[in-house]
């Protein structure tokens, strides 16, 4: 069950049927099956607090995922800080909407095993969002 909250901000305006959706085929698409994610969307002051008391970081963050995943079943939590999704997207050049879809399927490429720690794994990890979103189109 995907399910979607907002913490001290407004909820997003997205079709949660489709993101739902999506977010299945993706999971299927690397050998795996959705179980339970939790997508909360907050304020940069949130995520910042997530940041310092759970992963001792002392800065801002479009995402912070927490990973419960079993064998082939993906679950967690993911945080997107949704200020610094519209800050990102403006430099970017990109609409909100896109940026947003961007990060809510990294949170899930996260949850499938994929990393970005390295410039080679970040180069991967790319590689698989921009996979990932031509089949949300």
């Amino acid at each position: 069950m995907i399910r979607y909250y907002s913490e001290d901000c407004d909820l997003p305006g997205i079709d949660q049927d489709i993101i739902t959706d999506w977010i299945n085929r993706v999971a299927v698409s690397h050998g795996k099956k959705a179980g339970e994610i939790n997508y909360i969307f907050c304020s940069d002051t949130r995520i910042l607090e997530v940041n310092n008391q759970y992963l001792h970081h002392d800065y801002y963050t479009d995402i912070i995922t927490f990973d419960y995943s079993e064998q082939a079943k993906i679950s967690g939590d993911i945080y997107i800080g949704i200020e610094t999704v519209e800050s990102n997207a403006g430099m970017l050049g990109l609409s909100f909407e896109s940026e947003l879809n961007r990060v809510i399927i990294h949170g899930v490429l996260h949850l499938c095993g994929f990393k970005d720690k390295t410039p080679e794994t970040e180069k991967i990890m790319h590689q698989k969002e921009e996979e990932a979103l031509k089949i949300h189109i």
